[in-house]
């Protein structure tokens, strides 16, 4: 057989993975049988064997054990010697002690080296002699030598090797090392001692050490939005795992989501620390501009990092007393500096520090620190554009939603609104209507940011507009979704880099209109839940409104509504579909909080809700929208402030008005020139219900916040304004109305109009 054949490979564990045809003619055993077995049990085995037919081995049987590094692991390869020339056993131990890259040590059954390579001189650089006869763990100073000795023992004593132990040097240079026991056998089974290798892995584990922190910064920096956060990913993924201690400066402008400033940056540019980790918050400045001089402003205008030495009398030292404060008291020896960039524009700035206990900064770890602060940067920079929008989203948002809180004195309004983290588009309204009315209004646009909030101002502003034209919350409704057609038609044909060009435009809305003095509530719908409403008693139900579709359908769908009596001191909840299943549906988990309402203050409700909802940690979804919801809790007008009068069909209708007007703005107590007016306006309102209406006719005065005149019949002409001529003796009443009034207009009933006028602040609300 040749010499140097390789007959079997035997892996960390001991155990065969590869038992070659030599191998199977030399000892007798095939791969099959021998693959995956213990090498130790296999070769004993053998011998065994062939001792027990009395033949023993052949001469063939000499082999040569050989160790080959593949990577940080040993794996031990067997070769066959064939006819070796006298001594060369020798020679090749003597080679393998002298030249071998791998150290190799024997101790006795003591633990003490009885032997020890030359070519590398053991562990830690000692000259052989001065190793021979102590114990391993004097003669090698690693890190834990208790550990080791106690693991050198365990093989002494099991026989069963300890392969590929990362073990640390005790003194700097700091060094990591593979070591391996093995316990040595003579040929009768007498145990004689351990040998151990040490192969120095140092650039190996360094080289996987940084790949996994930069494995370990893609995976875990950039989840969130956030210049902030994300400052503080990168600080924990670093620190203690590259370094020490590491602090995170951003140009403040960054942070408010503007540019960033050009190359290079000026000195008084302000940074702000964003994130720090192994410093305490005492020894890091808040905020600072950076003097020359400091490496940090170095690295901020050419945007090259630095390693930095920290030495005694150190020209930054004295550039920067203050940076000079914070590093010395710390301990730190070794600084990297690296900027934050992207595109050649600079973010900010990241220091890394190591200390006492710590290897000094190499080369390399520049490298690592660019790419963890290059990965970063761009985050940051993602962070910073979507802070920009969000920025503006919110600001377009608060201006377009109510300012002040809506006062009402029929109904009791409290809003609760979750706004979404890049702003949203859900917004509510409770709006004055003629007659004492309130309608109460709910809307939301699908979607998030600048395109969202815009779509909710035009909506919403759209929704105020046709409110003022007093229509019924179908027809509202359906003039609104003919609005959002030609609002989603025009998104359409922009541009498609344009941001409101991303998608297809999606809105729901609700309106309720109570109406005080009837007690009731009509109420439609376009994609959104059912309204719920809570009576005095305690008792809750969802009012059955039929579903309409979505706002800007294609369909042509109408909005069916309902008009349903609602008893003083009934609650009403509008919410958006973000709200349905936790809160106004009948088992829902929040449910119990409007059903428990009571007469407790709205307020108090609103905030029960809140914190449930916080506690769920309740976030906008691109699919619900936002949560929101108003809640209205509904009063009685007094009696006593309506005057209703039945009037005949001729033209005695205009005094028994006049009179019936007059009669009822005394006992209000109206100031003359208001009930002059009034009674003026009462006079052409009932002209026109005679001349062109059709009976019943109806007089109606209202006074609550404003003084409101109504004459109904059940005609379903529509008046108009016309501009009679000098000579024309007929033709002004509405001409004259309209001058007179705050605002007039029309309602259409089933049966019917009512023509309306509504007189300007000064009537008295204040009854006898």
């Amino acid at each position: 057989m040749p010499s140097g054949d390789v007959l079997v490979l035997v892996d960390e564990d001991g155990r065969v993975v590869e038992w070659r045809r030599p191998a199977e003619e030399l000892f007798g055993w095939s791969a099959e049988e021998a693959v995956g077995r213990s090498v130790t049990a296999l070769v004993c085995r053998v011998g065994a064997d062939r001792d027990d037919r009395g033949d023993g081995f052949p001469d063939a049987a000499t082999v040569l054990v050989k160790p080959v590094m593949r990577g940080a692991s040993v794996v031990w390869q067997v070769l066959a010697v064939g006819d070796t020339a006298p001594g060369q056993d020798v020679a090749i131990l003597e080679a393998m002690f002298t030249r071998s890259p791998v150290a190799l040590h024997v101790l006795d059954d003591q633990l003490c080296v009885v032997r020890t390579s030359t070519a590398t001189r053991g562990v830690r650089d000692t000259l052989v002699g001065n190793v021979l006869g102590k114990h391993f763990t004097e003669a090698c100073e690693l890190e834990g030598p208790e550990v080791e000795a106690a693991v050198a023992q365990g093989v002494l004593d099991s026989g069963e090797p300890a392969l590929n132990r990362l073990v640390r040097s005790a003194e700097a240079p700091r060094r990591i090392y593979s070591v391996s026991y093995f316990r040595l056998e003579d040929s009768r089974g007498l145990v004689l001692g351990v040998a151990v290798s040490v192969a120095d892995v140092t650039e190996l584990e360094n080289a996987r050490n940084r790949l996994a922190l930069l494995d370990t910064v893609r995976t875990r920096v950039g989840h969130w939005l956030n210049v902030g956060i994300v400052c503080r990913e990168l600080v924990e993924a670093v620190v203690p795992a590259f370094a020490g201690s590491a602090i995170v400066e951003v140009v403040e402008d960054v942070l408010r989501g503007e540019e960033p400033p050009p190359l290079p940056v000026h000195r008084d540019v302000p940074m702000r620390r964003t994130a720090f980790q192994g410093v305490p918050a005492d020894m890091v400045e808040e905020a600072r501009a950076l003097p020359a001089g400091n490496p940090l402003a170095s690295v901020l205008s050419d945007l090259r990092p630095r390693r930095i030495s920290i030495e005694e009398g150190s020209s930054w030292e004295a550039a920067d007393p203050a940076w000079a404060g914070v590093i010395r008291p710390s301990g730190a020896h070794s600084v990297i500096v690296a900027p934050l960039a992207v595109r050649g524009q600079a973010l900010g700035v990241v220091s890394f520090y190591r200390h006492q206990q710590e290897d000094p900064f190499e080369e390399a770890d520049v490298t690592v620190a660019s790419a963890a602060c290059a990965h970063a940067a761009l985050c940051i920079d993602n962070a910073r554009r979507y802070m920009r929008e969000w920025i503006i989203a919110s600001a377009v948002q608060r201006r377009l939603l109510p300012q002040q809180p809506v006062i009402q004195t029929t109904v009791e309004i409290s809003e609760l609104h979750f706004s979404g983290p890049e702003g949203g588009g859900a917004w509510s309204d409770a709006i004055a209507l003629p007659g004492a009315r309130t309608a109460l209004i709910v809307g939301d646009v699908v979607g998030r940011g600048v395109a969202a909030a815009l779509t909710t101002g035009l909506l919403r502003t759209a929704t105020q507009t046709l409110a003022a034209l007093d229509l019924q919350p179908d027809e509202l409704l359906a003039r609104l979704s003919d609005t959002a057609a030609r609002l989603a038609a025009a998104y359409a044909a922009l541009p498609p880099m344009d941001s409101l060009h991303r998608g297809p435009l999606a809105a729901g809305c609700a309106i309720a209109i109570y109406d005080p003095i009837e007690l009731t509530c009509t109420v439609a719908r376009a994609g959104f839940p059912e309204p719920v409403v809570i009576l005095p008693g305690g008792t809750s139900a969802g009012l059955s409104v039929p579903s309409g579709p979505l706002l800007a359908g294609l369909d042509g769908a109408p909005f069916p509504a309902i008009t349903a009596d609602l008893p003083e001191g009934s609650l009403l909840a509008l919410g958006t579909a973000a709200l349905a299943n936790e809160v106004l549906a009948p088992s829902g988990p929040l449910r119990p909080l409007l059903d428990g309402v009571g007469g407790r203050p709205l307020p108090d409700v609103r905030d029960a809700i809140a914190h449930a909802l916080a506690e769920d940690h309740r976030t906008v979804d691109d699919r619900t929208g936002e949560p929101l919801m108003l809640l209205a809790r509904t009063k009685a007008l007094p009696h006593d402030r309506v005057l209703t009068c039945g009037l005949p069909a001729g033209p005695e209708a205009g005094p028994i008005a006049r009179a019936a007007a007059r009669r009822q703005l005394s006992i209000w107590r109206v100031d003359e020139e208001t009930a002059f007016t009034a009674e003026l306006i009462v006079s052409e309102l009932v002209g026109n219900a005679v001349r062109y209406g059709t009976p019943p006719l109806q007089l109606r005065l209202i006074c609550e916040r404003m003084l409101t005149c109504e004459v109904s019949d059940a005609g379903t002409s529509a008046p108009h304004v016309k501009h009679a001529r000098t000579i024309d003796e007929t033709g002004r009443g509405l001409f004259i109305i309209a001058n007179l009034a705050t605002q007039w207009g029309t309602r259409y009933q089933e049966q019917g109009k009512i023509i309306w006028a509504e007189l300007p602040s000064g009537v008295s609300t204040t009854s006898d």
